[in-house]
């Protein structure tokens, strides 16, 4: 009997309910394996019991990154871990995009603003400010020229806590055709999803937010296969992936660009999609298999 971890975080006031884990260890269970759903930090979790921990909703993992990444470092020497503590380490910092856009993968064009530089900021247009650890929109603000104080205010903050900003022009697309999310499992297209903007105009930084306002079913372009395809070959230990979810958005010139790649605790969206249980279970019971 193959036995999986599915791995999550503790509940909180800023935590939402993945409303898939149930789902899938369920489906697992009835599959025929033994499922436990496990709290990362979870100082008496055996990882090594386990054929493969499959990293699911670790949605506090930003605000803890350094704790986070040297916990996936021992669980992925105790055990499979999907994705790859490579991957994961790789993927928490946002900086991943340089390498993406370096590797000729369309990208949102980003500058980054590390503690002690000067707030160089946009002058000619709306721009966002967020960290390059983040998630669920957290830390993250959308501005005009006009609000070129509270921006600064919000790099102090963000630099006071030890974060990188990143700064990248508001893609007004967004505001028409949305932000859509390509989701791959087991090296194959499982689904994808749009949803409206996160960000509107005023809303503070601090202040919590919808992550996937107005999600609906979405059947991607070929094009936006294509950027998403491109953008995962260009991943370090691309083979070792067993999930990926790819965010794009159009550029000027209605093209697609990569927002966000996420490889380390993607939302699957099966309660959207519930159709694609059984494949998300058929490819973790074989990279479970795999691991034997």
């Amino acid at each position: 009997m193959p036995r999986i971890a599915l791995v999550t975080c503790r509940p909180g006031a800023q935590i939402s309910v993945d409303r898939d884990l149930p789902v899938l260890a369920r489906a697992l269970t009835e599959a025929g394996a033994e499922a436990d759903i496990v709290h990362w930090d979870d100082e008496t979790a055996d990882w090594g019991r386990y054929d493969l921990a499959v990293i699911r909703s670790t949605w506090d993992y930003s605000w803890r990154a350094a704790e986070f990444l040297a916990w996936a470092e021992r669980c992925g020497k105790a055990t499979r871990l999907a994705n790859p503590a490579g991957v994961v380490r790789w993927n928490a910092d946002k900086r991943y995009l340089g390498d993406l856009a370096a590797a000729g993968v369309p990208v949102v064009a980003t500058r980054y603003l590390a503690p002690g530089d000067t707030a160089d900021l946009p002058t000619g247009h709306e721009y966002v400010v967020k960290p390059t650890s983040g998630a669920g929109a957290r830390f993250a603000a959308r501005y005009t020229p006009d609000e070129h104080e509270t921006a600064v205010r919000q790099l102090a903050r963000m630099h006071a806590e030890g974060f990188t900003a990143m700064v990248q022009p508001y893609v007004e697309s967004i505001d028409v055709s949305g932000e859509r999310a390509l989701q791959f499992f087991g090296g194959r297209f499982l689904h994808a999803a749009r949803k409206g903007a996160v960000l509107t105009p005023g809303t503070p930084y601090d202040e919590r937010k919808i992550a996937h306002p107005g999600l609906e079913p979405w059947t991607p372009t070929p094009a936006e296969l294509a950027v998403a395809e491109r953008a995962l070959a260009a991943v370090p230990e691309a083979a070792e992936l067993l999930y990926a979810r790819v965010d794009l958005v159009d550029g000027e010139d209605g093209q697609p660009r990569v927002m966000e790649l996420e490889l380390v605790e993607p939302n699957l969206f099966l309660w959207l999609h519930p159709g694609s249980v059984a494949r998300v279970v058929e490819a973790i019971l074989a990279e479970a298999a795999a691991a034997r």
